[in-house]
């Protein structure tokens, strides 16, 4: 799924992102919320696919990801960045940054400009507060590439990180390989 959802539509409100990074987390491995069991923390989790998980990282950033397995297996995909689509001025006003670049290039990051926030957790995507829409059609498939997970230390060498190759807006530190596209002057 995570493979998948790059290139979709990322949209809260006024705002909404192309996602261009991805990260998969799942029960069976140590990284995961999941792989303790059920908790009052990670019930949300082991919920049926579709639903948002939103939590706090370090008690600073809320993360948003998309529960993807069936009920009761404990996995979601998390959105690490997004390039900016519509709602850029309310997004550099919640951010207090410029530099569209940066609005959105971190999963902490791409939560405060699109203003989700815990309250969102547990609550439908599918037309819910949170949407994934499907890649625009007529739009090729992003060129992706898979590294590791960053952020982490438990199970951070599994390759579960997807990006779009040619995005500018993917977070640092880049996958292997990757360089960051350049800005072309009529950009």
């Amino acid at each position: 799924m995570a493979r998948e959802l790059v290139g979709c539509v990322l949209r809260h409100g006024e705002t909404a992102g192309r996602i261009v990074e991805t990260e998969s987390y799942h029960e069976s491995e140590p990284a995961c919320h999941a792989h303790i069991g059920l908790t009052a923390r990670t019930h949300t989790l082991f919920r049926a696919p579709g639903v948002a998980y939103v939590y706090r990282s370090y008690g600073i950033h809320a993360l948003f990801n998309a529960v993807c397995e069936p009920e009761g297996v404990g996995a979601a995909v998390l959105i690490r960045a997004l390039e900016p689509l519509e709602g850029l001025d309310l997004m550099r006003e919640r951010r207090n940054l410029d530099r569209p670049g940066d609005l959105c290039s971190g999963p902490g990051k791409l939560t405060q400009a699109l203003g989700i926030d815990l309250e969102l957790n547990g609550t439908s995507v599918p037309g819910g507060p949170i949407e994934i829409e499907t890649r625009p059609e007529g739009t090729a498939p992003p060129r992706l590439v898979a590294g590791p997970r960053i952020g982490i230390t438990k199970a951070a060498d599994l390759p579960w990180r997807f990006c779009d190759a040619d995005s500018r807006h993917v977070s640092r530190p880049l996958p292997p390989g990757m360089r960051r596209p350049r800005v072309s002057a009529a950009a």
